[in-house]
């Protein structure tokens, strides 16, 4: 039989992964005392637990459809069979089983909120809910990665905001994460800058304008090459000699990469965001020639009418171009290379690209090609899509000026904020930054609050509602509990007794943390913890709204509650950064 006791000892599981483990020990144990021993393990039944989708049911669920052929019962009596064994009962936090069909639930009793879910949140402080499986990997994550000359727009926000989450994410559970943003840094769209700001800037309107000033020099070429195509030819031509090291391109292209760093930087700087490298597509100018030929002496190299591709028919997949007819490079190629040489420099665990569902087929593609190059860490290479922005349905388009741009929503969020707080607290100190913290909070929220794979809609309007499940709700409900701790005395875990069931539904919630972000990082889906916090965040003020804490006559109970209420502040304190917000003491 299975030592239910050796099964836990691990000191580093969090309280509801204890539980849940004990569980799942004890729940193997019965099935194998009629099935045999070792038919069904316990980390097989961890896996099957599940939290029901009504409440009311029980706090977690064992379908037992699984052990149908196994123990060649129907679903129902298998529950009703181990809902009356000695040992599941007996596991400590089990307050109550019941059978609801094929399901076998169980509540946690109040008892294992008190004596180790609360303590163990106060014991630990801001290393509640951190798990160490990261630990000794490396995990390299490509994202934001805006294209030089162009500013920031909201179909930026969500490459920016999802990578940086995961990044955030990923050094929670141990890893060491290197950050690097892949600026589109090369390409004909130099040229065209080249051309337009000969024929119609200047150093002075640049200099003032900034990025806006290479904007409309880059929106204007496009409107003059309608009427006259031959500039697409000078551009080109213009991009050639850059290429070529032409000692006055590269002057004016470091010039315009220059004045869209500072730009980009103003934005990366109110998200918190810093990365660890900047190279971009022109970095590995000199590294693709090594690929190219690797391909070529594999025989893997075919041309197609004059270009030279990879042939991915086999895998159900277009060829994959690595060489126009000119010999000049593609993305695969660039890729390629910046793949190699991220692994030789970083030997990463893990390489994640974040970038638009849009180009799902381009990363499927290269890495099949990374994969029959016989580099052996092709597995490693993951790639992370999202949906789509439009505006009410629109495309967004720099080239025909039809964006919003990131930094004209957050001025919109700023102001809003600013207004509320002029007048609802009109003396709070570090009022700039607070209204910077809580409307840029808003809207990374807004869009967090999706399935990162959901194609958006934009409307400023929603984004910038504050109410409801809102970014200012949850920074908030932040804010309070530093309020009342301000207030409390000295907190006991030692004598913590739960005596409503609004102080046991916010232990509940708090017991799910470490879960919560394993399992966002397992799906590289940060909206599990933009949720997780709402609910958090819920659970608080129905407590807070039910249950005096300050005011409460029983020390215990008040001990309890303030007890309960430094563990909301714990939890949302590492929690929101995790979605790239800030946390405020004061709104």
């Amino acid at each position: 039989m299975l030592d239910i006791k050796q099964y836990t000892t691990n000191q580093k599981d969090v309280s509801m992964q204890k539980f849940k483990k004990q569980l799942a020990a004890a729940v193997s144990e019965a099935v194998c005392k009629t099935a045999g021993d070792n038919v069904c393990g316990a980390d097989e039944i961890c896996a099957m637990l599940e939290y029901p989708p009504d409440p009311t049911m029980g706090d977690i669920a064992l379908p037992c459809f699984r052990f149908a052929k196994l123990l060649r019962k129907a679903p129902p009596a298998i529950a009703a069979a181990l809902a009356e064994d000695a040992t599941i009962k007996s596991v400590d936090g089990v307050g109550s089983v019941n059978v609801s069909g094929g399901y076998l639930n169980f509540r946690i009793s109040d008892g294992y909120y008190e004596k180790n879910v609360i303590p163990e949140i106060l014991e630990k402080g801001d290393g509640y809910g951190r798990s160490d499986i990261g630990k000794g990997k490396t995990v390299v994550l490509d994202y934001s990665s805006p294209n030089v000359a162009k500013p920031f727009h909201i179909g930026h926000l969500g490459t920016t905001v999802i990578g940086h989450s995961l990044k955030k994410l990923h050094e929670f559970c141990g890893y060491n994460c290197v950050g690097i943003n892949h600026l589109g840094d090369w390409g004909t769209q130099f040229g065209k800058l080249i051309v337009a700001y000969r024929k119609w800037g200047s150093e002075k309107e640049v200099e003032k304008d900034g990025i806006d000033g290479l904007v409309a020099l880059y929106v204007r070429f496009h409107e003059e090459a309608d009427k006259d195509p031959s500039l697409n030819d000078l551009a080109r031509a213009e991009f050639t000699k850059l290429e070529h090291h032409d000692p006055d391109n590269i002057k004016l292209w470091k010039w315009f990469i220059e004045l869209s760093l500072a730009e980009y930087k103003k934005t990366y700087d109110q998200l918190g965001i810093t990365f660890d490298s900047y190279n971009g597509e022109s970095f590995y100018t000199d590294k693709m020639p090594e690929q190219v030929e690797k391909l070529r002496s594999m025989g893997l190299l075919k041309l197609d009418d004059g270009a030279s591709v990879v042939d991915l028919s086999e895998y159900n997949m277009p060829v994959c171009l690595i060489l126009k007819r000119d010999g000049s490079t593609l993305y695969p190629t660039r890729d390629i290379a910046a793949a190699v040489y991220r692994k030789r420099t970083y030997n990463f665990d893990k390489c994640i690209y974040v970038t638009s569902s849009q180009q799902s087929l381009h990363f499927a593609q290269w890495f099949k090609v990374v994969e029959l190059m016989g580099y052996d860490w092709y597995d490693e290479l993951v790639h992370v899509p999202y949906g789509t922005v439009s505006i009410d349905g629109v495309k967004l388009s720099t080239r025909h000026g039809n964006v919003v741009l990131l930094r004209d929503v957050f001025e919109a969020a700023i102001e809003k904020v600013t207004k509320v707080i002029d007048e609802k607290n009109p003396g709070l100190e570090n009022k700039k930054e607070t209204a910077e913290a809580v409307g840029v909070g808003a809207i990374v929220f807004y869009y967090l609050m999706n399935n990162r794979i959901k194609d958006i809609s934009f409307r400023m309007d929603d984004a910038l509602s504050f109410d409801g499940n809102t970014g200012p709700y949850v920074q908030y409900t932040y804010a309070r509990t530093c309020s009342l701790l301000e207030k409390s005395g000295e907190i006991r875990g030692d004598r913590i007794k739960i005596t409503s069931p609004y102080e046991a539904e916010l232990a509940k919630e708090l017991s799910r943390f470490s879960e919560t972000v394993l399992r966002a990082v397992a799906e590289y889906e940060p909206s599990v913890i933009t949720r997780y916090i709402l609910a958090v965040s819920t659970a608080f003020n129905r407590f807070y709204h039910e249950c005096p804490i300050l005011s409460a006559e029983d020390e215990d109970v008040r001990n309890t509650r303030t007890a309960l209420t430094k563990a909301t502040n714990t939890v949302l304190h590492s929690a929101l950064p995790l979605i790239c917000l800030k946390t405020p003491e004061k709104i």
